[in-house]
């Protein structure tokens, strides 16, 4: 299959196309991959986002593969919702050292009727700074996906993690279609869908497919799609799963570029088990998006000068928001990316 075939906007992939894609030699699929993203992007930009965990564990959920789950003991502190201003004082420093989206996770099921006020307080105070919003909160009604985009909400991640064939084997307490309706329900609203999902939890080559079909096949692809690699925490149940093989997991992001080819392909967990190699073979990939930090909500993330510095070498600067272009000063930046100091709030990304 031809790059310039796969170059537009498609909703109708079939399981033996998309294995065909990730059948190819490797450099046919970068080539096609790379020849397609810079149809719709500037090949040597990058979005930057930052991501703070609001709650965190205690989570009645019970996938597996994380350490916030309530049903499994990884020796991670629990913390209840934490203030507005505290979140607020976060996201300005998150946009000084240069992030355009701030992203907010709570450790929840689904959000309770005595904490949305706090958390629409959060994105108007986001929101008012300047920074595009994002928040994964769980599964949300009708009302409360309305709340959010009254409130200016312009992201919402919800991830389905892998095929639906697989999804049962990882997860119990929630159920595929119920994963869609929320995005369904975020669609409506007229937010953006941050949904991707996380290889190297014993998935099949066909989970991987099926996973990228269910995301291009959406009736609107979603803005941006998170590619996780599993970051094994001790005390869940996928602690002691294979690595993946890091041209697989190349291979996953060229072929979600090929398939969702205006979307933002994020580089997400699992980027501290990356050599700098592997990143830019991601970027070469189709990936221009990242979370800096130093957490990916409660996972090591590689800091933010490293990034910086990375970037620096090839090339890379980080994507501005057109709105806000004027007020994004590359040099400020990158200085302020160098001078960093770290945080226990921060937290890199890659589940948004």
């Amino acid at each position: 299959m031809s790059a310039s075939t796969t170059a537009t906007t498609r909703h109708d992939w079939t399981l033996a196309e998309v294995k065909a894609l990730f059948q190819q030699p490797f450099n046919d699929l970068l080539f096609q991959a790379q020849t397609v993203h810079r149809a719709h992007f500037d090949p040597n930009r990058v979005q930057v986002s930052t991501l703070l965990s609001i709650k965190t564990g205690a989570c009645p959920e019970d996938c597996k593969y994380c350490p916030q789950s309530g049903h499994y003991n990884t020796g991670l502190e629990k913390q209840k919702l934490m203030e507005v201003q505290k979140v607020l004082e976060e996201a300005a420093r998150a946009k000084a050292i240069g992030s355009t989206r701030f992203c907010m996770g709570a450790a929840w099921k689904h959000p309770s009727t005595k904490d949305m006020p706090y958390v629409l307080e959060m994105v108007k105070g986001v929101k008012a700074m300047g920074l595009e919003t994002c928040m994964t909160l769980g599964k949300l009604d009708q009302d409360q996906t309305q709340a959010l985009a009254q409130a200016g909400l312009d992201y919402y991640n919800h991830n389905l993690d892998t095929s639906p064939e697989f999804y049962g084997s990882i997860i119990t307490t929630r159920t595929y279609s119920e994963r869609l309706q929320t995005l369904a329900y975020v669609r409506d609203a007229g937010m953006k869908i941050c949904s991707g999902g996380i290889l190297g939890m014993g998935e099949s080559l066909d989970d991987r497919a099926g996973l990228l079909i269910q995301l291009a096949n959406l009736p609107e692809h979603p803005e941006s799609v998170p590619i996780n690699m599993l970051v094994k925490v001790a005390g869940t149940p996928l602690a002691d799963e294979e690595d993946v093989d890091p041209f697989d997991f190349i291979r996953m992001l060229a072929v979600a570029r090929l398939l969702m080819p205006k979307s933002h392909v994020r580089l997400s967990a699992g980027r501290e088990q990356m050599n700098e190699q592997m990143q830019a073979l991601a970027f070469m990939a189709g990936a221009n998006s990242i979370f800096y930090g130093e957490k990916l909500l409660t996972t090591a993330n590689p800091q933010a000068d490293k990034d910086m510095q990375l970037f620096a070498r090839l090339g890379i600067k980080p994507e501005a928001r057109e709105e806000h272009a004027d007020e994004v000063h590359q040099a400020a930046i990158e200085q302020a990316l160098v001078e960093q100091r770290s945080s226990e709030l921060f937290y890199n990304a890659a589940s948004a």
